[in-house]
């Protein structure tokens, strides 16, 4: 059950990590009990809490880890910065999202448990981690915004936007577009709220 992101760390935190992050992304933080990731880690239970002194502790770890693997992919960076009009623009936003988000499907789904059952300890972790990317894409839409062409108050709001898109496809999708299950039909949807 080794991910790559739990082999930098030696030994036995590794393999807890890593068994910790496949386990609780498909089960949620209350779903998985610290005795069931020792055992499926091949670890005593009280080694993981010599790493980690409380389960929230490791949860917060795996998601920690998760998130700092989300790198923005450059060439759509490049995409977003040449767009000519805001439609491009912000379509060019919402692919560099989607494909960002949609690389890493174990933290998709860790975000949507964090959300429901961790969400005061959430915010500061993600401000952290994913607010420079954030920052990075509302810089590339706040032109558009300042000459009118995109009907949003704040370019970030419009990226936090844009994520919630992605990470709440199911919920969102019916409310969108009834019975339409694709995620580019449901950012469309979204979209022609924001053009002028």
């Amino acid at each position: 059950m080794a991910g790559t992101h739990a082999l930098t760390r030696g030994g036995a935190e590794g393999r807890i990590l890593a068994t910790a992050a496949a386990l609780f992304a498909q089960f949620g933080y209350n779903g998985v009990s610290t005795r069931e990731i020792a055992g499926s880690a091949e670890v005593n239970e009280v080694t993981i809490y010599r790493h980690y002194p409380r389960k929230r502790d490791l949860y917060l770890a795996v998601l920690s880890a998760e998130v700092q693997r989300v790198h923005l992919r450059g060439e759509l960076l490049t995409r977003l910065a040449e767009a000519t009009n805001a439609k491009e623009a912000l379509a060019g936003a919402f692919e560099l999202i989607e494909t960002t988000l949609q690389r890493e499907p174990k933290l998709l789904r860790l975000l949507s448990f964090s959300a429901l059952e961790l969400s005061e300890e959430l915010d500061p972790l993600l401000r952290r981690h994913l607010g420079e990317q954030v920052e990075v894409i509302a810089r590339y839409l706040e032109p558009w915004i300042e000459r009118g062409d995109l009907r949003c108050a704040s370019a970030k709001a419009l990226v936090l936007a844009l994520v919630a898109i992605v990470l709440g496809r199911e919920p969102l999708h019916r409310i969108f577009n009834g019975d339409s299950d694709s995620l580019p039909a449901l950012f469309e949807s979204y979209a022609r709220t924001c053009l002028v």
